[in-house]
């Protein structure tokens, strides 16, 4: 028993070890960059306020992409969620292919869905959305199954005592149990992608991200600034129209 308390922080300490030679981690270094960080950090004061107003389409632009990028997922997600859930599945083949779909979903970075979309349909908007949506649906629809295999199953069989078919059962027994989860699961899901655009927007995938890439190739460190500034009030309205919306769909007492 005293043995296997100890094998846990042993593994890890061994992989820490191993991790740290791997990577060729040295504090010596992390030090030494101290410098140049704080001289980069020099160069980008003060903001470049002039900048702040033409940078506002940008950033409304990487919340619309968010914002579609999820409506698009959700559309997706619920369809595959009911296939792959226990109590809901037609088959265990189709369960099988709805959930590999949704594992390929989450495993592939949505950054490299936007560089597959990009080379597809070119630089903006657009490749970044559907890198939104598609990898979404790995979280949103393994979170969607969940809920629905731990619904209640009296409403499901009492709905089908009465004559209801699958369909039917499915939407008026399973959807109103699922639908807080749901639009818990999505609001969360909507505050990642708001950061995520911005990252996606740093391989051409439109958004404030592609603003900020640019800034940094042309050394408009002040600009960078201003860009920072922006997406930091991006996030925190985001973050703040989620909860609120979370809180009036789910109440508040269930929040607390």
């Amino acid at each position: 028993m005293l043995r296997n308390r100890y094998i846990i922080p042993v593994l890890f300490l061994l992989f820490f070890i191993w991790s740290i030679i791997g990577t060729g981690f040295s504090i010596k270094d992390l030090i030494a960059g101290v410098p140049n960080l704080s001289n980069f950090i020099g160069c980008m004061f003060p903001p470049a306020w002039d900048t702040f107003v033409p940078l506002i389409p940008p950033a409304i632009e990487t919340v619309q992409m968010a914002f579609l990028g999820t409506v698009f997922a959700v559309a997706l997600s619920v369809p595959v969620a009911l296939l792959a859930a226990n109590n809901i599945t037609p088959s265990k083949p189709v369960k099988v292919l709805a959930r590999g779909f949704i594992a390929f979903t989450r495993t592939v970075p949505d950054i490299v869905f936007a560089l597959i979309f990009v080379s597809a349909v070119g630089l903006g908007p657009v490749p970044g959305i559907l890198a939104l949506a598609i990898h979404s649906v790995g979280m949103l629809g393994k979170l969607y199954a969940e809920a629905i295999e731990e619904v209640d199953p009296g409403p499901v069989e009492a709905v089908e005592a009465v004559g209801a078919g699958k369909l039917q059962a499915v939407y008026y027994a399973v959807i109103p149990q699922v639908t807080p989860s749901f639009v818990a699961s999505t609001l969360y899901r909507f505050d990642i992608n708001v950061r995520s655009s911005i990252v996606l927007g740093l391989v051409g995938a439109g958004g404030i991200g592609f603003e900020l890439i640019m800034a940094m190739r042309l050394f408009r460190y002040h600009e960078m600034l201003t860009i920072l500034i922006i997406i930091f009030i991006v996030v925190m309205l985001s973050e703040w129209a989620s909860n609120s919306i979370r809180a009036h769909v789910i109440g508040e007492e269930v929040l607390k």
